[in-house]
């Protein structure tokens, strides 16, 4: 708007400017630098600027460029023409009452009338063919904007609608199996397996969790997997203060502990530990969950869709301000988030 500003005083000042500075030189041609001359033309000079000014101002104050055609361009001429009359009526009185001597004919104020008047009517028309070409370029580049935003949304909610479905099946063949052994316990599965589906139903509008809740729902889920692992799964959570109500990908979470277990402990016959850390340095939370195991070739190969989702979720919510690294080493396996504290 600034810019905007500047270029449209800019042109005021130059093109009344050299306007006036022509009429400086034909009437010092004719009678010569006489006083009333030069001060005559630096008075036009000043209100012409006023006046169109104040033309434009009522051009926008009554959203005359927002009317179809047919209803603007009458309001426009009607207008440029009355500011153009008003000018040259200014003219012939300033210059009268500055040097008595001089007379207008007729000839000579239809000549001023029609010029001034020519000349007001071309800086509406250029003013509106700016304006217009503007506005479009703004809507237009507007109408791209929202159309990113809603390929934006419409692809992180296909990520974030991806739901492992190998973890439901597991889970309803395990509570079903339950159900005549162990009702309680087939009961707190169905509970539990409720609330991580109500969880991510609830954060359908939003894309973001606070850490603390992330860390709820996994307990969930973690729950239901160590029925299925038994004593095969050992789990350590430590969380900082500061981190717990840190801003996180709704499911994130989820997602590098899934990994963790399929692509890591499921395939140790005596299972292993499975580590979550979160620690918030220099306005940056650092999430890590690791897992007992190695990283083979094959298993990173396996891996990648779960870690690309995660990936992708990050570069659209942070730009390349977040990031996702999986590191293998002293018989850990670790995935290492990175995400800024603001927005």
């Amino acid at each position: 708007m600034k810019t905007q500003n500047t270029a449209y005083w800019a042109c005021q000042i130059l093109g009344w400017g050299s306007y006036t500075a022509i009429g400086v030189a034909f009437a010092t041609h004719e009678v010569g630098p006489t006083f009333s001359v030069l001060v005559g033309f630096a008075l036009f000079y000043a209100y012409s600027i006023g006046l169109t000014h104040l033309l434009r101002r009522e051009i926008k104050r009554r959203g005359w460029l927002a009317m179809p055609f047919r209803k603007s361009i009458p309001r426009l001429f009607g207008a440029s023409i009355l500011t153009g009359l008003i000018m040259a009526a200014l003219v012939v009185a300033i210059n009268t009452a500055l040097d008595r001597r001089l007379s207008w004919d007729v000839q000579g104020t239809i000549a001023l009338t029609s010029s001034v008047t020519t000349f007001t009517v071309g800086w509406t028309v250029l003013y509106v063919a700016i304006t217009s070409t503007r506005t479009a370029r703004d809507r237009h580049t507007a109408a791209a904007f929202q159309l990113r935003i809603a390929l934006r949304e419409a692809e992180l909610r296909a990520l974030e609608g991806q739901v492992n479905p190998h973890f439901l099946f597991n889970c309803l063949n395990t509570i079903r199996g339950m159900i005549s052994e162990n009702p309680a316990q087939a009961q707190d599965m169905v509970t539990r397996l409720a609330n991580i589906f109500r969880y991510n139903l609830q954060q359908h509008n939003a894309h973001t969790a606070p850490l603390a809740q992330e860390i709820e729902v996994v307990s969930d889920y973690l729950a239901l997997e160590a029925v299925r692992f038994e004593d095969r799964l050992r789990v350590s959570i430590s969380i900082d203060p500061g981190a717990s109500n840190a801003q996180v990908p709704a499911m994130l979470l989820q997602t590098l502990v899934e990994n963790a277990l399929k692509h890591g402990l499921s395939n140790l016959p005596d299972g292993g530990e499975l580590w979550i850390r979160a620690s918030v340095r220099n306005d940056e939370l650092t999430l890590r969950v690791e897992n007992t195991g190695v990283l083979a070739e094959v298993t990173q190969k396996t891996t990648r869709v779960g870690l690309k989702n995660a990936r992708e979720r990050l570069r659209l919510l942070y730009g390349d301000r977040a990031s996702l690294s999986l590191t293998n080493g002293d018989g850990r396996v670790a995935a290492t988030v990175l995400i800024p504290r603001t927005s």
